[in-house]
């Protein structure tokens, strides 16, 4: 585990889920050599994980050879992102990269009957919260001052529209606007800033997914995944491993003149 991001120190929201994107952004940057906080929402019995779950995606970091640490943090909830943070810098001395995985994507409804609720809370998890968490992992990288790296996970949603999908697309477009702003304004600090636009990921998530749009085409499950490949140039869907793999580019040297971008990784199905 002492690869070119040695004694780099990483904060990943949205990572306790077994085979989820976050999960695999951390175990990827800890093969790179990072020391990384995992943080995920932890309501016990209420479909929002626990602490079992960020306790075995340590484990399973650490059983690899890495370092990692945890805690529950609801990125909505501005003193609990805070306290993320201050535990990353305490931790391990700094804060070098931010990751913002958190996100809402199964909250789906036409657009005449979507609630209040349902479109706040959307919202508040997938762009307010990355903005919370970009604000407080730039103090800490400013006050320390040697620069660093934010990572927003949008999503092909960020670049094109999609039915029963108003809050979500109007999240990952406005995560896209922040991603621009911020990597204007903290760039003289050496920060860089960029998204991070995924297609179709069958995840947890993305299985429900699967099963919710293939429903609202009146098609199987088989038949919907099938005409999705069928779009792709490189003939499938995306794999956690390749979002985990752009991340780790745009925390290496390589990258070290690339911000304010909003990357497709889709095997060419999103092309803008």
């Amino acid at each position: 585990m002492r690869g070119e991001l040695a004694g780099k120190v990483a904060l990943v929201t949205g990572a306790g889920r077994a085979g989820g994107i976050g999960a695999a952004i951390a175990a990827r940057l800890a093969v790179d050599g990072c020391r990384v906080v995992l943080t995920d929402v932890v309501r016990d019995g209420k479909g929002l994980g626990s602490d079992g779950e960020l306790a075995a995606r340590v484990a399973e970091i650490e059983a690899a050879g890495g370092d990692a640490a945890s805690m529950p943090c609801d990125v909505r909830d501005e003193q609990s992102v805070v306290a993320a943070v201050e535990q990353a810098v305490q931790t391990w001395g700094g804060l070098d990269i931010l990751v913002n995985n958190a996100g809402v994507g199964f909250l789906m409804s036409p657009l005449v009957e979507t609630s209040v609720e349902d479109w706040d809370t959307v919202l508040d998890v997938n762009l307010r919260g990355a903005f919370i968490a970009t604000r407080e992992a730039a103090r800490a990288m400013i006050d320390r001052g040697r620069g660093g790296r934010i990572i927003n996970i949008a999503s092909q949603a960020a670049k094109s529209g999609f039915p029963h999908a108003s809050a979500y697309c109007s999240s990952k477009h406005g995560m896209v606007g922040l991603t621009r702003v911020s990597a204007i304004e903290l760039g003289p600090h050496g920060i860089t800033v960029n998204a991070v636009c995924p297609n179709h990921i069958t995840t947890g998530l993305g299985a429900w997914q699967n099963a919710y749009f293939s429903k609202l085409r009146g098609q199987s499950e088989q038949d919907y995944l099938a005409a999705m490949r069928g779009r792709i140039p490189l003939g499938r869907p995306g794999l956690t491993s390749d979002i985990a793999g752009v991340c780790a580019f745009l925390c290496s040297e390589a990258a070290q003149y690339v911000t304010g971008e909003a990357i497709n990784v889709s095997g060419g199905e999103e092309m803008h």
